[in-house]
């Protein structure tokens, strides 16, 4: 049986996701066979295993960083909010069903934690280390009597709890103290060292507060871990969003629409790091301007979402701006926007069941109750002024609604391969001028040759000749990204410590 050890935060987005990223590359790159769990995932960013199964996209990244590939195990339950108060359940990477928040914490969480505790004893047993993973705090004294993701998950693990704290938000010391203080004596025992996260400035002016911290809890301070912004790592939620500004020295100029449902927000991180492209996400019409292309990402919520971006006028401005020729652009539920009419009989997402979309693509969503969830590959079917046939392209679906085209169309992706069943299908559609397109498709635009020959023909009808400088290759650019993120913590965090508290001699 494996070892384990827990990062838990003091809040949401304190950095725990990324410490985890960074502890599965360091013991991975020391010789362990190590992988991460995280048992309860709310979070809109998510991911397909090769099975078919959708986890959070912390956990893939995660994955990627302990150099294995994900499965479901390693995030058995994944919670995506339809709404203020009720969330979309995923269990073993298969939805189960909506359920309201009061109802799902009293009496499904505690049901479905045997599914939870299974999945992490398959990985004890595979792996010679798990690093799991909390969420949000574990003095949430509201939810402590049937929480399943914090100290019950650490409990069953028998695993020693890193806590840490971000400093830039303010508080961090009160945070530490207050959230052991609100500990029962036994889960309080399992902290067994201090993080500090996300500090600006000289680190040694933060050594009266490491000797407060230490005097005050008897807890040792791991590691006091420097802010960082030139690596890059995936974001878990769109509380990372990177919304941008204006860049004079960027060629093109492409807009995202900050959906108040935004879903798999990382399909556009690849473009934020092309030296030609200034990236930017707006909420409001008059941040539009016009920009050289239009993207509508995913969204969980279609229907409502749509009808926000009909209230805030960015439906009837991009309507305009792509009548005046301007290249748009929609993955997923930005695709089923584009159509004439999305229908939901069955409320899978939404209150209402049928709305008008932007009109823009000849085509009729309505949401069933069956979910495609898969992997997927094949090349560019595309044609016109900004698409290229014959590009290899792969990525990954998730969405609820089924397509159908109301006028002939041509499709973006000829799909040759799915969940590793070689066949011959289409995606997506391309409307006659060619300008405005749409595809299922998440990790479009981490294909390298897909990315260049977009931005290239975007380019070119600007009038600009000659090379545009070349950001990096998604997969470099993600593994020197884990490979900075676990340097940066090698240096910073108690690594000696960490191994002791495992119970392991250190590097292999």
């Amino acid at each position: 049986m494996g070892k384990a050890i827990m990062v838990q935060g003091t809040a949401s987005h304190v950095g725990k996701s990324v410490l985890v990223a960074a502890l599965c590359r360091i013991l991975a790159r020391d010789g362990y066979r190590v992988a991460p769990y995280k048992s309860q995932n709310m979070a809109l960013n998510s991911y397909v295993t090769a099975e078919g199964g959708e986890i959070g996209r912390a956990q893939a990244v995660q994955a990627e960083a302990a150099g294995i590939p994900p499965t479901v195990d390693m995030n058995p339950i994944l919670l995506k909010p339809t709404g203020q108060s009720s969330s979309q359940v995923i269990v073993l990477g298969r939805p189960v069903g909506n359920y309201p928040a009061h109802a799902y914490h009293n009496e499904h969480a505690p049901r479905l934690f045997s599914f939870a505790r299974d999945a992490l004893d398959r990985l004890m047993a595979a792996y010679e280390v798990v690093v799991i993973e909390g969420a949000g705090s574990p003095a949430e004294v509201n939810l402590m009597e049937h929480e399943i993701v914090n100290m019950r998950v650490a409990r069953a693990a028998g695993a020693p709890v890193l806590l840490v704290a971000d400093v830039e938000r303010g508080g961090a010391l009160a945070s530490l103290v207050g959230t052991l203080a609100l500990l029962d004596a036994e889960d309080a025992a399992r902290v067994a060292g201090l993080v500090i996260n996300k500090f600006r400035g000289d680190p040694t002016l933060f050594q009266p507060a490491v000797g407060f911290l230490e005097e005050r809890t008897g807890i040792p301070v791991l590691g006091v871990l420097p802010y960082f912004h030139d690596l890059r790592v995936a974001e878990e939620d769109s509380l990372g969003v990177w919304r941008g500004g204006e860049s004079a020295q960027a060629d093109l100029d492409i807009v995202v629409l900050h959906l108040p449902h935004l879903s798999n927000f990382t399909d556009f991180d690849p473009l934020r790091d092309e030296p030609a492209v200034n990236l930017r996400y707006v909420r409001k019409a008059g941040e539009l301007g016009r920009p050289d292309l239009v993207i509508i990402p995913g969204s969980k919520n279609t229907i409502d979402d749509l009808v926000v971006l009909k209230d805030s006028g960015l439906a009837q401005a991009v309507v305009r701006l792509a009548g005046a020729g301007l290249p748009v652009a929609g993955i997923c539920g930005g695709f089923q926007m584009l159509g004439e009419i999305v229908r939901d009989p069955l409320h899978t997402e939404s209150d209402r069941e049928e709305i008008d979309g932007l009109g823009l693509l000849p085509m009729t969503t309505v949401f069933e109750a069956d979910k495609v969830t898969c992997q997927a590959a094949g090349e560019t079917a595309g044609r016109g002024p900004l698409l290229s046939s014959g590009l290899p392209v792969s990525g990954y679906e998730i969405h609820m609604g089924r397509t159908t085209f109301t006028g002939p169309v041509d499709p973006v992706i000829r799909v040759t391969r799915r969940s590793g069943r070689m066949i011959d299908e289409r995606d997506g559609a391309v409307s006659a001028d060619g300008l405005v397109f749409g595809t299922y498709l998440h990790g479009l635009f981490d294909n390298d040759a897909f990315r260049a020959s977009l931005l290239d023909s975007l380019r070119r009808r600007k009038g600009l000749t000659g090379e545009a400088g070349r950001g990096p290759a998604s997969g470099d650019m993600r593994e020197d990204g884990l490979d900075g993120l676990a340097a940066l913590v090698r240096e910073n965090l108690d690594l000696p410590a960490v191994y002791n508290l495992l119970g392991l001699d250190g590097p292999t």
